[in-house]
């Protein structure tokens, strides 16, 4: 949660001053893995993709969750400030 609020100072004023409008998913609080800087565009809100997807496979099955998050989260576009989601690989 406080990573949360966090993110919510961060879309009240950002580094340099200006205001940026930072969306966030309702009910994902827990997947968020931080803010993306980006050079000449508007800081995003970053969710880790495991943590979403196994949120969703707690009411649905694997199959359904993938879609799902295909179709409705990772498949949405809602201008400059829509979330990314991070891939974790694993060492070697």
């Amino acid at each position: 949660m406080e990573q949360v609020e966090e993110i919510n100072e961060f879309s009240i004023a950002g580094f340099d001053g200006e205001d940026y409008e930072l969306l966030i998913m309702d009910g994902y609080d827990d997947c968020v893995e931080g803010i993306v800087e980006r050079f000449g565009m508007n800081p995003i809100v970053c969710y880790d993709k495991e943590k979403v997807l196994n949120k969703l496979r707690e009411d649905m099955s694997e199959e359904e969750a993938y879609e799902w998050f295909e179709f409705n989260q990772i498949g949405a576009w809602l201008g400059d400030a829509t979330p990314c989601f991070l891939t974790k690989g694993e060492k070697s």
